[in-house]
C-alpha cells in the first residue's frame, strides 16, 4: 500500500484494497476484502466491513462501522458517531446475514454526526443530512433532511450551502456561484 498512514494501534487485514494517500488513525479495523478509494482519512474507531465499499476522497470522522452492503461513492463526508444498519428487523438469537439490504450514499454526499441510514436507503447526490437525523427512505440529490424521521426542508448546492430559489425556480450558490434550477421537483445543476 503505497503511501497509506496506518496508525500503529490501527488493523488493516490482509487482502484489503487501501488507495494511495489513504490515513488510518487510532484504533480503526478495516476487515479482509474492503475496497478503501484514494485520499480518505478514517478517524479513531472506524469500522469497515469486509464487502463495504468506500470511495475517492471519503472523510469518516470518529466512531462509524461502514457495515457490510454500506457503498459511499467519492467524496463522501459521514460526521462523528453516524450509524449504517443493513438489517431491517434486527434479532441476536436469528441470523438475516443473506437478508442484508444495501445502502449506498450517492457523491459528495454529507452525513452529520450522529445521523443514522436505515439499511435499504440511498442518499443522493451531495445532499445534507443533519446532525442525529434518521434517514428511513431515500434521498433526492441535493436535499437537506433534518429531524426523526427525516425530512426533507430545502435543497443545498455542492459547497453545502442553502439554495433559495427565485421565482423562476433558479437559485444561485453563494459560496461557489454555481446556479441550480428546480426541474420536476429535482434540482438539477446549470
Amino acid at each position: 500500500m503505497k503511501d497509506v498512514f496506518i496508525h500503529s494501534s490501527a488493523i488493516v487485514d490482509e487482502g484489503c484494497e487501501v488507495g494511495e494517500g489513504t490515513r488510518i488513525w487510532h484504533f480503526s479495523h478495516l476487515n479482509k476484502g474492503c475496497r478503501v478509494g484514494c485520499n480518505c482519512s478514517f478517524g479513531q474507531n472506524v469500522y469497515v466491513a469486509s464487502t463495504a465499499v468506500v470511495g475517492n476522497g471519503v472523510k469518516v470522522q470518529n466512531n462509524v462501522s461502514i457495515y457490510d452492503g454500506v457503498v459511499l461513492e467519492d467524496d463522501v463526508f459521514v460526521g462523528p458517531s453516524a450509524v449504517f444498519t443493513n438489517v431491517i428487523n434486527p434479532r441476536s438469537f436469528v441470523v438475516r446475514k443473506s437478508e442484508y439490504r444495501p445502502t449506498i450514499v450517492k457523491r459528495g454526499a454529507s452525513l452529520g454526526a450522529n445521523s443514522t441510514v436505515v439499511c435499504g436507503c440511498v442518499v443522493g447526490e451531495y445532499a445534507m443530512i443533519g446532525a442525529g437525523a434518521v434517514v428511513t427512505k431515500d434521498v433526492k440529490n441535493y436535499a437537506l433532511m433534518v429531524g426523526v424521521p427525516a425530512e426533507q426542508i430545502g435543497w443545498v448546492s455542492r459547497a453545502g450551502c442553502r439554495l433559495e430559489f427565485n421565482n423562476e425556480g433558479e437559485a444561485v450558490c453563494s459560496e461557489s456561484g454555481e446556479r441550480y434550477k428546480i426541474q420536476n421537483g429535482e434540482i438539477i445543476k446549470i
